[in-house]
């Protein structure tokens, strides 16, 4: 499922672009960002077929080399183990991933020169080589070269281009869906015969908060701005970035909105998150400031925290 780090990605980027462009439409601005978050959770299956079509280009690939006319011996027996890898043939066999390629329109019909690029890449690779080269042949291998090759793609600067051309909502979402890539793929075993794909969301709850963060948030910027003010007086208001602000705001809304969510967890989210999408003193700024919202906001009763753990 998609993690509340994500969520609340999406939520500041979907308030940077509502704010920066000057919109007066909640509920058309909230659409795109129910859009974004739709596409994050497509990404997991349009990555989840990357294996697959590499694998069928591998196939392909050996198939040609048989039908030459003078066929050396390792085109005539060549290494398998790629293309017979058995978590390959689970996604590719999966009913869940298929139903929502076919229904969403993914896949890399439209990419076979990045397919061609990611197979060369690939395979010249030292953990492709390693892999290949074992003599040991079992399911925890499969599954370990899957999680390595879902890792380092992260790294891959043709991937990213491609992403992006496919949709700009992706860029940045590629970590986060490779984290529940891995969470899927550890939790497989040679008995499986269906893959077990996670939902959308943990719970109706996400959806939930996903909204009314970005209400409150939008609704509340003007006030909470107000409020922050009085506490970065001694800050050049140039010198503060606009990301900054809407972080602290966002953040500020979450403290006050959401009573069942801690407030160390609600510091932590947004601190990490500064360090991704504003400067590189931003995370040490907000974090300073914060702590003294939290404890005005206490002090006023507009923090108020119900349920174990929480009191």
């Amino acid at each position: 499922m998609l993690s509340r780090r994500l969520l609340r990605v999406k939520v500041v980027k979907a308030l940077f672009a509502h704010l920066k462009s000057g919109a007066d439409n909640m509920i058309a601005s909230e659409k795109t960002l129910l859009s974004s978050v739709d596409k994050a959770y497509d990404l997991y299956f349009q990555m989840m077929t990357l294996p697959v079509e590499l694998a069928r280009y591998a196939e392909q690939r050996q198939e040609l080399a048989r039908q030459k006319k003078l066929p050396t011996f390792e085109d005539l027996n060549p290494n398998t183990k790629f293309v017979d890898n058995a978590v390959v043939r689970l996604i590719s066999q999966s009913d869940a991933v298929n139903d929502r390629v076919a229904a969403r329109k993914l896949g890399w019909t439209t990419q076979p020169d990045l397919i061609r690029t990611l197979y060369g890449w690939m395979t010249g690779s030292d953990w492709y080589a390693e892999y290949m080269q074992a003599a040991e042949r079992s399911f925890d291998d499969d599954r370990r070269f899957m999680e390595t090759l879902f890792t380092r793609l992260q790294e891959c600067e043709a991937l990213d281009e491609a992403l992006e051309e496919l949709s700009l909502m992706w860029t940045d979402d590629l970590p986060y869906i490779v984290v529940m890539i891995l969470r899927t793929l550890s939790s497989l075993r040679p008995s499986h015969t269906e893959l077990r794909v996670p939902p959308q969301f943990k719970s109706e709850e996400d959806p939930a908060f996903l909204k009314t963060l970005f209400e409150k948030s939008l609704v509340g910027y003007d006030a909470n701005q107000e409020y922050i003010e009085r506490f970065t007086a001694n800050w050049d208001i140039e010198r503060i970035v606009f990301m900054d602000n809407l972080i602290l705001s966002t953040a500020m809304t979450e403290l006050v909105a959401f009573p069942s969510i801690p407030v160390k967890v609600t510091l932590d989210e947004y601190i990490e998150l500064s360090k991704y999408y504003s400067t590189p003193g931003s995370s040490t700024f907000i974090n300073g400031v914060l702590d003294k919202i939290v404890e005005a906001l206490t002090a006023e009763g507009r923090i108020r925290k119900a349920g174990r753990g929480l009191i």
